[in-house]
């Protein structure tokens, strides 16, 4: 199961839905609310819940048993939400290129730290894709402008919903067998901050990809695929 990240929709995870396809698994992929093609019905009223209840919701429509779940950078706040929700549902986790959204002061202060002033103000792609990325493929540049200019509509907010605020405490009570992957060029979630989080995993391990930003998994698609494959195949 596929958490897309909040620049973005299902439609960033080609390359992985194809990769793991191909290496025999079930792969599933959706738009979270408010993003893609998941468009709320206004009859229906104010919108509560969390991408952990859609996701559990969605678990039970597919009839599923367990399953691996993986979320990059938004789609990691919202995996570490589920995960210290429904562990029993998990069969293995991947956070990668995510602050986690954690709530403690020693994460706040780290980001504050490594902020770039206006970055905001600039297209996401600047912040996103690593240099290297954007020197080298502007056709896979442009795509991902494209998907991450048509992934919010009007009125959605930008971090997705969690049950719960992510802290240290919660996710120190996760079970799951846990794979963290940091970019040694992430300007967001660089491998010193994921390390603060990770570190407070019951279970976990830990990969770096190398000359990636934030968008990890499509600049580097094959080594991302290869690192999760090997961890799933353990798992």
């Amino acid at each position: 199961m596929l958490l897309h990240p909040n620049t973005g929709t299902c439609a960033v995870w080609e390359e992985q839905i194809v990769g793991f396809s191909r290496a025999g698994y079930r792969v599933i992929a959706f738009d979270r609310r408010g993003w893609g093609n998941s468009v709320p019905d206004p009859a229906s009223g104010p919108q509560p819940g969390s991408i952990a209840g859609d996701l559990d919701a969605l678990v039970d429509h597919l009839a599923l048993d367990k399953l691996h779940l993986i979320g990059v950078a938004g789609g990691g706040f919202a995996a570490l939400d589920y995960a210290a929700w429904r562990p029993e549902r998990l069969r293995s986790l991947v956070v990668g290129a995510s602050t986690g959204a954690i709530a403690d002061k020693e994460i706040a202060d780290f980001i504050e730290r490594i902020a770039i002033p206006d970055i905001r103000k600039q297209s996401a792609h600047y912040r996103e894709l690593s240099s290297s990325y954007r020197g080298a493929n502007p056709e896979g540049t442009k795509r991902w402008i494209e998907i991450d200019e048509g992934a919010r509509q009007p009125g959605a907010g930008f971090q997705p919903q969690l049950r719960t605020p992510n802290t240290f405490a919660k996710i120190a009570t996760i079970p799951t067998p846990t794979l963290a992957i940091a970019a040694d060029a992430d300007l967001l979630a660089p491998p010193a901050l994921m390390r603060l989080w990770a570190r407070q995993m019951q279970n976990h391990e830990w990969a770096v990809i190398p000359d990636a930003g934030h968008a990890m998994a499509w600049e580097r698609p094959g080594t991302f695929n290869d690192i999760v494959i090997d961890f799933l195949r353990r798992h």
